[in-house]
């Protein structure tokens, strides 16, 4: 970067006056509050069982998201699990431990279940060093559970090959770390003022990202502060929506978004917009989630004197939590990892019963669905 040069948001005279125009965001804050109300009602409605199932369900996609989002792919049951043993909630059989899922967990749930605590240096130390336990990024060393320390070069977000590489943002230099974070922390805790509390989530997100103040991790935890200002603003001590995997369903937008505001004004409603229109994707989203956690407990409650083998409540779970494909007699041997003739013999039984029928269409093998009650 060129002496003089003003490419990026934190270099602007004013940074970090932020502006936004109330007016035009309005609409998007009153349509995503009656979501949130829309969704807690529908939960209010259902027994506390269901609502930590539906807690669950939406944690562990938050978790798997936020982390995929950065291109790392971690268990589903490894991370069903982690969740599970801190929430004490009984899911059956428990995955191993797996210390850096425990991590992630940590800090998601730290985030969104001790919302209305106090957000300080320390406690992003503590997210930071969850996130990693060994102290290294892949094969790299880096600091953890401090600010960086730029000792390998500025911190630049890029992309492309090492001889073709575009730099899409440079972060502020390490030597203003400590008053830069010191402001935004005391802007984090400071009450009143006419700030929607939604907005607050959006620009939370927004200023700690555009800090970048740790060597890695920094998407994460950007989405964890965003997650713990949208519970303060919802105020329901559990989520049952993800916005990290709403991010990760629109990755290409989101950074396209981030990179035009992080090289635009300090008028940042624009990010507002975007920031408020996924936020309303992800609570409809979390009404479809909602609605099949209610139809899997439905399920279950039609069939509760009916004693299924193993083999069966397994397959049906997985019918429950949507199969990809159509179930033939085979993918059961497979996944049941038994022989062709006890697959169909379960199928069988199953389609007496009347939980089975077969699928339209048919084909060269037959096809099973379940019927929902």
């Amino acid at each position: 970067m060129e002496s003089g040069e003003n490419l990026y948001i934190w270099q602007s005279p004013d940074w970090p006056e932020w502006r936004y125009d109330l007016a035009a965001l309005a609409q998007s804050l009153e349509d995503v509050s009656r979501a949130q109300g829309l969704l807690l009602g529908r939960l209010a409605d259902v027994g506390l069982e269901l609502r930590d199932r539906a807690s669950l369900a939406a944690l562990t996609d938050d978790v798997l998201r936020t982390s995929e989002i950065e291109g790392e792919l971690l268990n589903p049951a490894s991370v069903r699990s982690s969740i599970a043993r801190r929430l004490g909630l009984d899911i059956g059989a428990l995955a191993p431990a797996d210390r850096h899922v425990d991590g992630v967990v940590d800090m998601v749930l730290d985030a969104t279940g001790r919302s209305s605590e106090p957000l300080t240096a320390e406690r992003l130390f503590g997210w930071h060093a969850a996130l990693f336990p060994t102290g290294y990024s892949g094969l790299s060393r880096i600091a953890v559970g401090r600010w960086r320390d730029d000792a390998t070069g500025p911190m630049q977000v890029v992309s492309g090959p090492v001889h073709r590489r575009k730099v899409h943002f440079e972060a502020p230099p390490a030597d203003r770390l400590a008053v830069e974070m010191a402001r935004f922390l005391a802007w984090a805790e400071a009450g009143g003022g006419p700030m929607p509390a939604l907005v607050k989530a959006g620009l939370a997100h927004l200023w700690f990202v555009t800090v970048h103040p740790f060597d890695d991790g920094n998407g994460r935890i950007a989405r964890a502060v965003g997650d713990l200002f949208l519970a303060r603003a919802d105020g329901a001590g559990q989520r049952f929506y993800s916005l990290s995997a709403q991010i990760q369903r629109e990755r290409n937008a989101y950074y396209d978004i981030l990179e035009r505001t992080q090289k635009g004004s300090l008028d940042v409603t624009g990010w507002l917009a975007w920031f408020l229109a996924a936020l309303g994707r992800a609570l409809q989203s979390a009404q479809t989630a909602l609605g099949a956690v209610l139809g899997k407990a439905r399920f279950w409650q039609r069939w509760a004197g009916t004693p299924f083998n193993e083999r069966q409540a397994k397959l049906l779970n997985r019918l429950l939590d949507g199969f990809d494909g159509k179930l033939t007699s085979s993918k059961w041997a497979a996944i049941a990892k038994c022989s062709a003739d006890t697959a169909l013999r379960d199928i069988t039984a199953l389609l007496d019963l009347g939980v089975l029928r077969k699928a339209p269409g048919g084909g060269r093998s037959s096809a099973y669905e379940l019927v929902v009650p």
